[in-house]
């Protein structure tokens, strides 16, 4: 299914190279099919454009004498098992095993030497084939290409190393292989300075380096560098999220709603709307984003081609060329690897954009954590919103659903800020200063955000002045009951269990008369690096004034 996928954007700039060398690095070998055409059914089969580079170019006389058809016989014939066999042996082993299956492909070489039949060459070995292959590629438009290139594991090692099973387990070469590599690859070295293991490096004026100057030059120079020329995005202002700093009163809703309406005011503010790109490959009305159908439209390069079933109703789907959500099916993989695409564009193409991907929570690091770590190894920006987070009301469904360990993967990669709020204006404050960090000041960070599924009311944003850093920080002083004064105990809570908490304080006071503060971690992770650079902090500096946690 994933191969099919390029061909619906007709991405002919595409090319995928797949390098056949016929054996594995450890394990047995499938020797006894052809992995080649293999690949090329599987490719076809999905529409991809199918460029195969088998016969290095010393065949191609043998092809052209080959009258009888027998010598593409027996090509068809030997499977992988057998060609990888006969390049780890010598010409006379190919003259027998190989052309010795006919009379007529054996009197095709009888001219050739063993030598001369050692020489024929695989397709991914000539740089003419391969040259060929790029150019064709290239040219092609339509679809995706792939070039299955058929190669040698250990090219040029000789018996230490070409074609056979040990090739990995080889640590290095000795003098004769050395010697045999020298030859094959025409290296200018002298007996000796092969015997001294010299490097060859060829004059400052050669072609070589010039060649290779050049090429660093147009790739912005020797040491790789970061650069983008973006134009960062103003954060919104603070009244744009003013409704979420209210008490819902009676009116219930989930933070993943919440969230939806954030986004919807998000798209008031000229400077963020443009650059906002929504992901969802899954259940969008399951969210209640099914209003973004209309607002901004589904991407589709070529436009919506048919009546959706809902044409009738309000929010009904909508594809068009100048759509903003990407939509793609339920691919995780695929929808994390666009939003990576999204959070690296201020580099890649300098235009700052703002990816929000939502998925399951439950179905997000365990899933795509590669993915996730190669987001933030290549320094990507934006949030990844962890929907119906918390082991809460989708129980009917199983433990499919029920999440109780992404913060702690998303713990492991150091530039990703998790936060698990619980009420509306938690969740404004973060995404606020989410906005901020990474699309204003250019921080290299990305957010993962858990948010709700479940309903209910939530109250006005406490008034304290350092409720917001609070928030940020990791923690902050929700409630205190403070009526006997007597004994006092410590409620920390996240999620979808901080209510529970308040609702239990509220019984140990009414019925055991038991005081207590609740407070709100909105991040234990972010307290927890707190903690840790603090204490690397003191254990580095004895001498100086020792830092304290405050909360």
């Amino acid at each position: 299914m994933q191969l099919v996928w390029p061909l619906e954007k007709k991405l002919d700039n595409l090319i995928f190279v797949v390098n056949c060398n016929l054996q594995r690095l450890d394990g047995p070998v499938r020797g006894n099919g052809k992995i080649i055409q293999e690949l090329e059914g599987i490719f076809r089969g999905a529409g991809w454009n199918v460029i195969k580079v088998i016969w290095g170019s010393y065949w191609d006389s043998l092809l052209a004498n080959d009258k009888t058809g027998h010598l593409i016989k027996v090509m068809n014939e030997t499977v992988d098992g057998e060609y990888q066999a006969i390049k780890a042996r010598d010409g006379a082993y190919v003259r027998e095993r190989f052309f010795g299956k006919y009379l007529e492909t054996k009197e095709l070489v009888s001219s050739l030497s063993d030598k001369d039949i050692w020489r024929l060459n695989r397709g991914g070995h000539d740089p003419h084939k391969v040259f060929a292959a790029y150019d064709k590629a290239t040219k092609n438009t339509g679809s995706p290409t792939v070039v299955i290139a058929k190669t040698i594991k250990g090219y040029g090692m000789g018996k230490s190393g070409e074609s056979v099973n040990t090739t990995h387990q080889t640590k290095k070469l000795d003098i004769d292989d050395l010697m045999y590599y020298r030859d094959r690859f025409d290296v200018p070295l002298t007996d000796e300075q092969v015997r001294n293991i010299e490097y060859y490096k060829p004059g400052q004026n050669s072609e070589e380096i010039k060649y290779i100057k050049e090429r660093r030059s147009q790739l912005g120079g020797f040491i790789p560098e970061r650069t983008t020329f973006a134009k960062s995005i103003k954060a919104p202002a603070k009244n744009i999220f003013d409704n979420m700093t209210e008490s819902t009163g009676k009116k219930e809703m989930s933070t993943t709603m919440a969230l939806v309406r954030m986004l919807t005011s998000l798209l008031r503010d000229k400077n963020v709307a443009p650059r906002l790109v929504p992901i969802i490959p899954d259940e969008a009305r399951t969210f209640g984003m099914e209003g973004f159908f209309q607002k901004i439209g589904i991407y589709a390069h070529e436009g919506q081609k048919y009546e959706p079933e809902d044409s009738a109703q309000l929010s009904s789907y909508r594809e068009e060329k100048s759509g903003q959500v990407l939509e793609e099916g339920i691919t995780e993989a695929g929808a994390m690897s666009s939003w990576i695409a999204a959070g690296t564009s201020y580099t890649n193409h300098d235009i700052e954009m703002i990816p929000i991907y939502l998925f399951y929570s439950m179905f997000g690091f365990q899933r795509i954590g590669d993915l996730a770590w190669a987001g933030a190894d290549s320094q990507s920006r934006g949030f990844l919103i962890g929907a119906t987070a918390g082991r809460t009301t989708l129980a009917g469904e199983g433990l499919q659903h029920q999440d109780g360990h992404s913060h702690l993967m998303a713990s492991t990669i150091p530039n990703c800020k998790s936060y698990d709020p619980t009420f509306h204006y938690e969740l404004a404050v973060i995404f606020r200063e989410g906005l901020k960090r990474m699309h204003e000041k250019n921080e290299n960070i990305f957010y993962y955000i858990t948010t709700m599924n479940e309903n209910y009311s939530h109250p006005e944003m406490p008034k304290d002045k350092n409720c917001e850093e609070g928030i940020l920080k990791g923690m902050y002083k929700i409630k205190e009951f403070n009526k006997y004064k007597k004994t006092k105990i410590q409620f920390l809570g996240s999620g979808a269990i901080l209510r529970e908490m308040i609702a239990g304080a509220e019984i140990l006071q009414n019925e055991y008369q038991i005081d207590s503060e609740v407070w709100s971690v909105t991040s234990f992770n972010e307290l927890r690096r707190d903690g840790l650079e603090i204490e690397r902090y003191n254990l580095l500096n004895p001498d100086k004034e020792q830092k304290k946690i405050i909360c």
